[in-house]
Formats: structure tokens, sequence, C-alpha cells
């Protein structure tokens, strides 16, 4: 029995389906790093079975390939015999796949280095116009509007406007200081890169554009929980209104940005960890959902 009805079923309902009851959830944000590792879940599971549905439609079953080719025929295309050449069906079966993979890799890839190649640009010239302070661990940089934000990679930086400096307590400093040190700890680059990949290479797909947008969200809300560890809410909720409007370079991560509003609510509101037993259940979910297309495409008891 060919698996592609099966797997095509699949792959619809975790582009489409499946990111609006995530984002009807209401426990992402109470566990971001869990959220964020769900999402990611998703798209490599989206991936996998995309990639298994061509597989599948590559390889059809024998009466589905005969109405193929007499539909082909019919529209003046000559495929040949009405049975299937193997060498091609093999041929199909592995490149269609490869060339799903091999895109996505070559994105990720593509994203990284033009992140990084910004941020080497923008760092030289931090370096030129700024100046280290090590009491902030930072460079300050002469601007007009209260700003922070860290540039990622092999040599990281956190740059702190001038503006914020005189406007902004100590403790404030520092929690935008930690938040950002959160940012370069945890690779963030790399998990938005990933998220960017997907979209680039499926951005027809649901999933992609909000993969990538509460990726986005998510990781500012791991960064803002490093910073409560040691700071009050009042003090990072403070230095997030006031750097609300500062603009970000391309390929930096920053306290303030767009997503500002939603994370001042988080800050200031009421927060919960989710029950164990939740989190025990979402986490088993989100290492068994890219398995999943394999067992649609080879159920268990099937020879």
């Amino acid at each position: 029995m060919n698996a592609a009805p099966a797997l095509a079923g699949y792959t619809a309902a975790v582009g489409f389906a499946a990111p609006q009851l995530l984002l009807r959830a209401a426990w992402p944000h109470r566990a971001p790093a869990l959220a964020a590792a769900v999402w990611h879940a998703l798209a490599v599971s989206f991936s996998i079975a995309a990639a298994l549905t061509a597989y599948s439609l590559a390889m059809p079953a024998e009466h589905l390939h005969a109405g193929l080719v007499g539909l082909l025929h019919t529209c003046g295309l000559d495929v040949g015999a009405g049975r299937p050449d193997p060498d091609t069906a093999d041929r199909l079966a592995v490149g269609v796949p490869a060339v799903i993979g091999t895109a996505l890799v070559a994105s990720f890839a593509f994203h990284v280095l033009r992140a990084r190649r910004a941020r080497s640009q923008h760092r030289e010239a931090v370096d030129l116009v700024g100046h280290r302070s090590a009491r902030l661990r930072a460079t300050v940089l002469p601007y007009g509007v209260p700003a922070a934000y860290c540039l990622p990679g092999r040599h990281p930086r956190i740059v702190v406007s001038d503006a914020a400096v005189r406007r902004l307590t100590p403790e404030q400093l520092a929690a935008v200081v930690e938040h950002e040190q959160a940012h370069i700890a945890g690779r963030h680059h790399l998990v938005l890169a990933a998220a960017e990949a997907f979209h680039s290479v499926f951005r027809w797909v649901p999933l992609t554009r909000h993969a990538r947008e509460q990726t986005a969200l998510l990781l500012e809300m791991i960064a803002d929980d490093r910073a409560l560890r040691s700071h009050s809410d009042e003090v990072l909720a403070t230095a997030m209104y006031e750097m609300a409007a500062a603009r970000t370079p391309k390929g930096a991560l920053a306290v303030g940005g767009p997503n500002a509003l939603i994370r001042l609510k988080r800050v200031l509101g009421p927060r919960k960890a989710p029950h164990p037993v939740l989190w025990g259940s979402v986490a088993a979910v989100t290492v068994t959902v890219p398995l999943l297309p394999l067992l649609v495409a080879c159920p268990p008891g099937l020879g």
C-alpha cells in the first residue's frame, strides 16, 4: 500500500493545523524554552514528512502510476510504456527528498553566513566608534536613544548606548547586560537562523511563518528569565520600557524591539511554571513528533 495519502495528510496537519493549536495554548509563555523546542520539533517533523511524501509519490502503486501515465499521454507527453521505469523511479525517490534536505542545509548556511557578515561589519564599526566599559562588560556607543543589543558569534559583543548609560540605573543596566549574555551563551542566533532557513524553503506554509515569529519572541523571553534570576521584575521591565523604541542592527539580538509590549506584560504579570505533568507530557511529545512521519510511512506490523 502506498503511504503517500497518509503522509500528505500528516504533512498538511503539521503545516496548517498544528500552529493554530500551539498559538492558542496558554502554556508556551510560561515555558518559553520548551515552547521553542516544540516549534522546532514541528519544523523537523514537517520537513521529514514532506521528504517522505515526495519519496512515496515517486514510488507510486501500479494503479496510480497507470492513471498518471494515461493522463500524461492525454496531454501529449510520451512517457513510454505504461509501466514505471525502475531506474527513473529510484532516482526520483532519492533525488526529491535529497533536494529538500539540501535546500534546508543550504538555506541555514546562507542565513548564518549572511548574519555573520553583517555582525562582523557592525562589530568593526562599534570597536572603532565605541569604548569598552569593564564595569558594564559592554561596549558603550554614542547614540541618542537608550538601546542595548548583542552581536553573538565567535567574537561576541554587548553594545549599550551612552543614552542608556545616562538614563538607566546601574541595576537596570546590569539586568540588560544579563539579558544579552543569555543570548550569547544560548547561541540564540543559530536557533533563529534555523527558523529563517525553514521559512525560506517552505515559505507558503503557515507553520514556517509562525515558527519564525514565535521563535524570536520565545528566545527573548528565555533571555528575560535569565535576567530575572538576579534582578527584580520592576528593574527589568523599566529597562525594557526605556529601550522599547530602539532599532536593532541586522544580525543582532536586543532587549527592546517589536515584542517588548508582550514581554512587558509577561514580566509584570503573574508567572506560573507549568505543572510537572504538563511539562513532562510536552517534552515527550517534542521528542516523539519528529519520529511520527516514519511511523506513518512504515506502520508497525506491516511487512
